[in-house]
């Protein structure tokens, strides 16, 4: 049976893991921390039985991404209301290689991004990937090639554009 103690440890171990794919996946920090939040804590009212999982990481990274799936629906509003207030003085900005790759992600359709994310932000297997989705092995590489390729051109294209860039300007 797990104990607090036990929680504390995992919650060390994997949140700053958790919440980055889920950022990666969203593409705003603050829902991305709202929701990792709220699994976290829905994890440690379950912790005495989660805690003898094979992983209790999955299941908290499954039910981010339900949150922020659930809350994408008023995406709209939110953007909306945020356009009104103006942007954030409080973080700082991000460097233009991060703009890029999450400009490109969000062109990719969820799935293969979500499997973009966990493969090479998340560092996890193929397997591991397949377990926390529910997809077959074979469907996530499918899906990861399909992503590398997509986003093949979209990074390039940034990366033409960067070197035109320096090659115009002494």
């Amino acid at each position: 049976m797990g104990t607090s103690d036990d929680f504390d440890a995992f919650y060390a171990a994997t949140s700053a893991r958790v919440l980055h794919q889920v950022y990666a996946v969203c593409g705003d920090l603050g829902e991305a921390q709202d929701v990792v939040q709220e699994a976290y804590a829905r994890a440690w009212a379950r912790w005495s039985s989660l805690s003898g999982y094979d992983s209790p990481e999955a299941w908290v990274r499954t039910v981010a991404w339900r949150l922020a799936a659930n809350r994408w629906r008023s995406v709209r509003r939110w953007l909306a209301a945020r356009a009104r207030l103006g942007p954030s003085t409080e973080a700082p900005e991000p460097s233009p290689d991060r703009v890029a790759v999450l400009a490109a992600l969000r062109r990719l359709p969820e799935s293969q991004r979500r499997v973009v994310v966990l493969h090479y932000l998340g560092d996890l297997p193929i397997n591991e990937i397949a377990e926390t989705t529910g997809m077959p092995a074979g469907t996530v590489k499918v899906y990861l090639s399909r992503a590398r390729t997509a986003l093949a051109p979209l990074l390039d294209a940034d990366d033409e554009r960067k070197d035109s860039d320096v090659s115009t300007h002494p």
